[in-house]
């Protein structure tokens, strides 16, 4: 999730395990807590455009670090702050750096909640990272408990915000499975078959979705709006190309690449230059139509001495959504 989420996550957190007994210090190291998982993108700068791939949503948002992160930095904070003990102060770090990682595994991009000893992707695909409906009830009742001087009022409104996010939270789940059905039915009803399916949010919201089909070397892409007709969904037949790179799915970049996209992938030759695209992530069209640009894009660099072997690559920057894809996409999340 975005940073001012996971921020909000964390100081509700915090004010919830420790605000009765440190006041607005819980809050703030809560916060601060919040977003220390993420910091591992700083690491980036000193990594190969493979292993970035890789290390963020790491260890930094392991069950292992959560543990280990809270008991070390609970220690120090019991001996910067000493109204609370070193029990206390461990808990609202265990709890503020796990409730990242957590919510982090219902976005799709995958989390590797169980590193070092597995780097499985943990996704369940229920909501974007950035959506006001989550984000907004968990600030609101944090700012409104923080202008309380009653404790109790403090600690009710608080408790209220992280109700009415987490409840948001589980419904997005379970849209998520009655999306995944949908699917699974359009794509029987047109005689598609498949091995896997992958369903995600568009942006900013849980009413329109997104879902992938892959089987051999395509994949079918389609929209479902819970406002529209389930007969409604129309798949696009994408080609994953698999063959540009045949010889080359032993190097390591490409192996990183099949594990992170999850089979959901395709591959385009321009100018001799070889470039592998994310199909998760979506399009600048989402999928509307056929004239889009693909999010989540990799140039695939060979290497200078043997030509034939892909030696790291570079994620490269797409166009941004166009207003005219926006308007579409309003109007297909309204079923129209």
């Amino acid at each position: 999730m975005d940073s001012v989420t996971q921020i909000a996550l964390g100081a509700a957190v915090g004010e919830k395990v420790l605000g009765n007994k440190v006041g607005n210090k819980a809050p703030l190291w809560g916060a601060a807590l919040g977003i220390l998982p993420d910091l591992d993108v700083l690491g980036a700068a000193f990594l190969s455009g493979t292993d970035q791939l890789g290390f963020h949503r790491w260890v930094s948002h392991s069950l292992l670090f959560a543990v280990g992160g809270g008991l070390g930095i609970g220690w120090a904070l019991s001996k910067l702050h000493r109204a609370a003990s070193w029990r206390e102060w461990s808990a609202l770090a265990f709890w503020a750096i796990l409730t990242h990682a957590l919510l982090d595994c219902f976005t799709g991009y995958g989390t590797q909640l169980f590193s070092p000893f597995s780097n499985y992707p943990v996704a369940f695909g229920s909501i974007f990272v950035i959506d006001p409906l989550y984000t907004l009830p968990l600030a609101v009742g944090l700012i409104a408990a923080l202008f309380q001087r009653q404790l109790h009022w403090r600690r009710r409104l608080n408790a209220l915000g992280l109700c009415v996010s987490t409840a948001y939270l589980l419904t997005t789940t379970a849209i998520c499975l009655h999306v995944r059905s949908t699917f699974a039915l359009a794509l029987a009803d047109q005689g598609i078959p498949y091995e896997r399916l992958h369903v995600v949010p568009t942006p900013f919201n849980a009413v329109l979705w997104s879902g992938l089909a892959g089987e051999d070397d395509h994949v079918w892409a389609g929209l479902y709006s819970l406002l529209g007709d389930d007969s409604a969904i129309r798949f696009r037949r994408i080609e994953r190309n698999t063959h540009l790179i045949a010889p080359r799915r032993d190097d390591p970049p490409i192996q990183r690449l099949f594990w992170f996209s999850r089979g959901y992938y395709r591959v385009e030759r321009r100018d001799d230059a070889l470039y592998f695209y994310d199909l998760r992530f979506g399009r600048s069209d989402f999928y509307l139509d056929s004239t889009g640009t693909y999010l989540f894009a990799f140039h695939l660099l060979p290497d200078p001495s043997h030509p034939e072997r892909i030696a790291d690559l570079q994620q490269i920057d797409s166009n941004p959504f166009e207003d005219q894809a926006l308007k579409r996409l309003w109007n297909r999340l309204l079923g129209i």
